[in-house]
């Protein structure tokens, strides 16, 4: 098999997991606004997701968040996932819409609110028995705002605990996905603030304890690919939370504000022997003021450059490079395959999949969004919180 024809190969085994909730209504903390034809109940959200895998041919799986996807019978929900094409993904857990979290869920003071909080883990569990879900995704709001609000070390000691009850419950093939975030919504101290807090608690979980990096959840100026590099070295990459930011957790399209940056990533994915692992591609945006279903076929193909670009780096002329302390002539190793444009190459890899080489294009002649604006009517739209 040729260079190229490897590549083309890789590219096509590659899958990307859209998130449920980037159909449905968002916003910013200030106001959401409403989209003709959104979906009003999970299945509409599947009929949507398969629109984004059959014109991309590698979005083949859709994360879920409950209770935002709640339904009477999950078994259900995952076949009208397989007649559409797709399959269920990750079960995303919520313990920070409820009133009794204000000060933390299974971080809380009061054990009757962790308790709570864990009932609500092992109920995903359940979900993801019931759907056949692999893995189960945690990230949590808790934390403190002020100085002496709660005692640092035993919120990290009831963050073990809890953890550790939902890890025995996992059953064979299943994984817990830890999530980090640097701040918000608490300032003063989040309980997972960092990938090495995560990676310790994954680390004394165990085997199917693995960590979960969203490109949104860092400081300014943080070296994501370091933390990705290190996580795959250890053998602790979940997977990713892809999306943009600017400032903070903007949650804006994967590849829009930086997409150098994504395209590092990839490379040590690649590198790492990331791409032919578990890790998992997931996307977590939110589509405020944009078309939602485009959107999202975007951020996939945003995705498909930038691995396309990493399979391209000469890695036999880069590791030569680096041994002989070329320091200009690595850099313009990774250069060379970033400023490539593999727009063409994609469009051969769609073709000969047999799909449209312009997805985009291929979604807007297909009518779809205007079938669902005239079909969409009346009953209350998904959002957040919905």
């Amino acid at each position: 098999m040729t260079e190229l024809a490897a590549v083309k190969a890789a590219l096509k085994t590659q899958a990307v997991e859209t998130p449920s909730w980037a159909y449905g209504n968002s916003g910013t903390r200030f106001k959401v606004f409403a989209q003709a034809g959104v979906p009003r109940d999970p299945f509409e959200k599947l009929d949507d997701a398969a629109k984004v895998h059959e014109f991309t041919g590698v979005a083949p799986t859709v994360a879920l968040h409950i209770p935002w996807d709640k339904v009477e019978d999950y078994a259900a929900l995952a076949e009208h996932a397989e007649k559409r094409g797709v399959r269920i993904g990750a079960i995303n857990s919520n313990t920070f819409q409820d009133d009794d979290y204000k000060l933390g869920s299974i971080c809380h003071p009061d054990a009757a609110v962790r308790r709570k909080a864990v009932g609500h883990l092992l109920e995903c569990v359940d979900i993801m028995d019931a759907t056949g879900s692999r893995d189960l995704k945690l990230w949590f709001a808790d934390g403190t705002n002020y100085p002496g609000q709660d005692d640092v070390r035993s919120r990290q000691d009831r963050l073990a605990e809890g953890l550790a009850e939902v890890y025995e419950r996992l059953g064979e093939g299943q994984r817990m996905l830890l999530e980090y975030k640097l701040f918000e919504p608490a300032f003063y101290t989040t309980d997972v603030p960092d990938w090495g807090t995560a990676y310790a608690h994954c680390l004394k979980l165990g085997e199917k304890a693995q960590v979960v990096v969203d490109t949104g959840h860092h400081a300014p100026g943080t070296n994501i690919e370091f933390i990705v590099a290190t996580l795959l070295r250890e053998g602790k990459l979940g997977g990713f939370d892809f999306n943009s930011r600017f400032y903070a957790d903007d949650d804006l399209m994967v590849g829009a504000a930086d997409p150098f940056q994504l395209f590092r990533i990839m490379y040590e994915v690649v590198r790492g022997g990331g791409f032919t692992s578990d890790v998992a591609f997931m996307l977590d945006q939110c589509h405020n003021i944009e078309a939602k279903i485009p959107a999202i076929i975007r951020s996939v193909m945003n995705v498909q450059e930038a691995t396309a670009k990493a399979l391209l780096v000469d890695a036999e002329a880069l590791s030569a490079a680096q041994a002989s302390g070329d320091v200009l002539g690595a850099n313009a190793v990774l250069m060379d395959a970033y400023d490539t444009d593999v727009r063409p190459l994609l469009r051969e890899v769609r073709q000969e999949m047999g799909l449209d080489p312009d997805p985009i294009a291929a979604y807007r002649e297909c009518g779809w969004a205007e079938k669902v604006v005239a079909e969409r009517v009346g009953g209350q739209q998904a959002g957040w919180g919905a």
